[in-house]
């Protein structure tokens, strides 16, 4: 997959690529965001345990959907 996505990428226009590192950017935003939440204990927002695991965990898998999404509709 990283092959085809290496070559892909060299057949892609500027805009193309630029929308690739969004992308790709964006995925890693929502999944570290999702991360912070879990395990920063004191975490600015006041949130009991169980609702800032939710909420992180519902980030997590929110970022991983939009990367099979990206993707899916990069092919």
């Amino acid at each position: 997959m990283l092959k085809d996505l290496i070559e892909n990428s060299k057949k892609k226009s500027l805009k193309e690529r630029f929308l690739l590192v969004i992308g790709i950017l964006f995925f890693l935003i929502y999944l570290v965001l999702g991360l912070i939440i879990i395990f920063w204990k004191k975490f600015p927002i006041v949130m009991q345990p169980n609702y800032r695991i939710a909420f992180g965990v519902l980030l997590i898998v929110y970022s991983f959907l939009r990367f099979l999404r990206f993707f899916n509709a990069n092919k």
